[in-house]
């Protein structure tokens, strides 16, 4: 199975994305002032959840490289929550200046590389599937909530710039990883992933563009066009076309499901708090106790996941989570074609019956044979 190069390139961008997100962005949402010990409200560290989505996203171009394959992702996994915990500690220090970016940067980097070079070593089998859809769910969530992320004033420059970067790194990475999981090469996939992602790079702009409250509108469409356009690339087309009645089915779940599933588990974590511990670790101002301390980001990964329950099951995937790649043909996906059954083996023949002995030829049989000439 080869490794896609693009999905190490998104990843090291992803690091370089972390690596600006704790040295400019962090500083942003430090308290300063004459009364610092001051606590903070809602959304008041949006930078940290800019850098955790850009932790996931570095992980999902670990998947995408190594085509969902276990050997892959297993390893990313637990690099994401390594690189969770790194993060803690570096907020704790608070590093600034164009120097520890570089280093910063250049660690993520390395960090991706040892990454790739142990899955590389222990690789085995195809690409799976199901795993690039349910990559491409988690990144298409997480754009909603890079694209939508708002701080307690929303009039941060460096919000703006950093959000829309963010969100589009996540849209490659989305687009990236449900042309991977297609069937096989296609020239009407590849012109719709550029339909899509322009459509999805202007509703992120849209986004931006409006404020806070009115947000919810856009973010509706974009999380819609975003994963039904995974389900356009990724699943299969019978025939060479896609079955329109399945996708009409996904998207109404596109349009409904990301943000039922975000308030859901936004809920549900609410009496957690999960957030108050992170900010503590990190050294910085506790939040008010009539606001909440919501991380959004993990927020966005588990409601991605519950879309990938719903759009990456296997009748959509031709039941192949790890077959070979196979481009499509005019009437769609060729299917393998087995061994051929072995000509049973011939028994061997029967025998002719042995021809008796022939009766010697007595008074009655000349007699016979002479009325015979007759």
């Amino acid at each position: 199975m080869r490794v896609r190069p693009a999905g190490l390139l998104l990843a090291a961008v992803a690091a370089v994305l972390w690596a600006l997100g704790m040295t400019v962005l962090q500083p942003l949402t430090e308290q300063v002032g004459p009364w610092p010990e001051a606590l903070r409200g809602n959304n008041a560290y949006w930078a940290r959840d800019l850098r955790f989505v850009a932790i996931v996203g570095a992980v999902a171009g670990l998947v995408l490289a190594g085509g969902g394959n276990r050997r892959w992702s297993v390893p990313a996994v637990l690099l994401g929550g390594a690189w969770l915990a790194a993060d803690v500690a570096v907020d704790r220090a608070d590093p600034t200046g164009a120097g520890f970016t570089v280093l910063l940067a250049v660690a993520g980097c390395a960090a991706v590389a040892g990454a790739a070079t142990l899955a590389v070593r222990r690789q085995r089998g195809g690409r799976d599937r199901r795993a690039l859809v349910a990559t491409a769910c988690v990144t298409a969530v997480s754009v909603l909530i890079a694209a939508g992320i708002e701080s307690p004033t929303d009039r941060e420059p460096e919000l703006n710039r950093a959000a829309v970067v963010t969100s589009l790194l996540l849209l490659a990475l989305t687009l990236g990883c449900a042309l991977a999981a297609a069937p096989g090469w296609h020239p009407a996939r590849q012109r719709l992933a550029v339909g899509i992602g322009a459509a999805a790079a202007a509703a992120v702009l849209l986004v931006r563009a409006v404020p806070p409250g009115p947000r919810i509108l856009p973010g509706v469409l974009l999380g819609a066009v975003l994963l039904t356009g995974v389900t356009l690339l990724a699943w299969d087309w019978p025939h060479g076309r896609p079955v329109w009645r399945w996708h009409a089915l996904a998207a109404l779940a596109a349009l409904l499901g990301p943000y039922a599933m975000l308030l859901i588990v936004v809920i549900g974590t609410l009496p957690l708090n999960l957030g108050a511990p992170l900010t503590a670790l990190a050294g910085n101002t506790a939040i008010n106790s009539a606001d909440s301390d919501v991380l959004y980001s993990l927020s966005g990964v588990l409601a991605g996941l519950g879309m990938a329950l719903l759009l990456a099951f296997p009748p959509a995937l031709g039941y192949r989570p790890a077959g070979p790649e196979r481009p499509d043909g005019p009437d769609g996906p060729d299917e393998p074609e087995g061994p051929e059954e072995p000509d049973e083996p011939e028994g061997p023949e029967e025998p002719d019956e042995p021809e008796g002995p022939e009766e010697p030829e007595g008074p009655d049989g000349l007699r016979r044979a002479s009325a015979d000439r007759r």
